[in-house]
């Protein structure tokens, strides 16, 4: 079976083409800058790449780039868009709609509609990207991949704000949690890596990038995760705050003489580890930074680390202990440094890094504690797309 996953934002199209009789990739690229004068494509298989301007005005013509990408005729992908079985793509929210993937459908879609509202950037271009598909590849089965579904499992305390109950009642006011699909890939790779049944482990997961997020994972259920009715909850991030004080939002907002969505911006695209540092969002730039001395690129790497150590520990009082801490996303697995930092001194509470193999887990997967650590620690590179492919295959078999 040929799965084909989608990623679509407001402005690009990311595509990768699985085999899944062997997960094997036959093609990934990209179709950027839709809608603007002049579109870029890249497109990748057997080794061999082509990239270039195309003209994609809409969803719908960078759809057609795609597929004409992979009927390449001087090297094509697939003889034709028919050997696609079906095509599964990412949704941002589901709100408490969707608990799983989906096979979409007119009550599908009518859903991840009504879901808008609470993720107005992602989920509309994700609905124009699931219409463009069908349009383009009309005989297969169209699959929806939720990034909230893996966090449904979350008990009503560890999600609900503690405000007027109303709120929650006619508006939907929550913790959603996100970054779903990267966390159930991990986890369930770790137990694999392992060889241990999923069922049986507590796990927390620790997605690091220029987005982050952690989650608790109880016998295979996320049972809460640092992200809330947004993503701007949580740990700090790359340009994100997390957690502030919510008497901010007005405080900043008097002091700067401007709204709500104003100050909202502020801490969405200007604060993290770009606003402590003041130059950069990007870990490795401001590694550097504190190599040469600059005090404030440590102190946006200390906050940071200090952050998610506190999470650590508040997950591991959740879970009553973890059997293993998994590392993912761009510094998750790659920041040997940051690792350090954040895992450092942890001992007494069972967490034991070993310092050579840490120091060698680069963008792989790898046990990075110590042999005597009650806690196994991981780094494991994640996946979602195929995570995706994944469930798409598995609910196509199903019907």
């Amino acid at each position: 079976m040929k799965v084909l996953v989608i990623n679509c934002g407001s402005s690009s199209i990311k595509y990768s083409l699985y085999d899944m009789s062997n997960e094997a990739v036959l093609a990934h690229g990209m179709v950027e800058r839709i809608g603007e004068k002049q579109s870029m494509f890249r497109h990748k298989a057997d080794g061999r790449e082509r990239k270039g301007e195309c003209a994609a005005p809409d969803h719908d013509r960078a759809f057609d780039v795609l597929a004409k990408n992979l009927l390449d005729p001087e090297k094509p992908v697939i003889g034709s868009v028919g050997e696609i079985a079906a095509v599964g793509h990412r949704v941002v929210h589901g709100a408490e709609d969707f608990v799983e993937s989906m096979r979409i459908d007119a009550k599908v879609i009518a859903q991840i509609e009504a879901c808008a509202e609470l993720a107005p950037l992602h989920n509309p271009p994700n609905l124009t990207g699931i219409r463009a598909a069908q349009r383009v590849f009309p005989a297969a089965a169209h699959v929806a991949v939720f990034d909230t579904a893996f966090h449904q499992t979350m008990p009503d305390y560890a999600y609900t704000y503690a405000i007027p109950y109303e709120y929650y009642e006619k508006h939907r006011i929550r913790r959603y949690g996100f970054h779903g699909t990267s966390h159930r890939f991990v986890s369930m790779e770790a137990a694999r890596f392992l060889g241990r049944p999923y069922e049986s482990l507590n796990q927390i997961t620790a997605h690091l990038g220029n987005g982050c997020s952690i989650t608790a994972v109880r016998r295979g259920k996320a049972v809460d995760n640092s992200m809330g009715l947004t993503p701007l909850e949580g740990l700090v991030m790359g340009t994100r705050s997390g957690d502030i004080d919510p008497a901010l939002v007005a405080y900043i907002g008097e002091l700067k003489g401007i709204d709500a969505a104003g100050v909202t911006a502020i801490l969405n695209k200007k604060s993290g580890l770009v606003g402590v540092s003041g130059t950069s969002n990007d870990m490795r730039t401001l590694e550097t930074e504190a190599a040469s001395g600059s005090r404030r690129a440590m102190l946006a790497m200390q906050i940071f680390a200090y952050r998610v150590r506190k999470y650590i520990g508040a997950y591991l009082a959740v879970l009553d202990g973890a059997d293993t801490i998994v590392f993912t996303g761009g510094i998750g697995e790659n920041a040997v440094g940051m690792r350090e930092m954040i895992l450092k001194d942890m001992g007494r509470i069972g967490v034991v890094l070993d310092a050579k193999r840490n120091n060698e887990a680069i963008g792989r997967k790898a046990v990075i504690s110590a042999d005597d650590s009650p806690v196994v620690v991981l780094t494991i590179p994640t996946n979602e797309e195929l995570l995706i492919a994944r469930d798409t295959a598995l609910i196509v078999a199903a019907r």
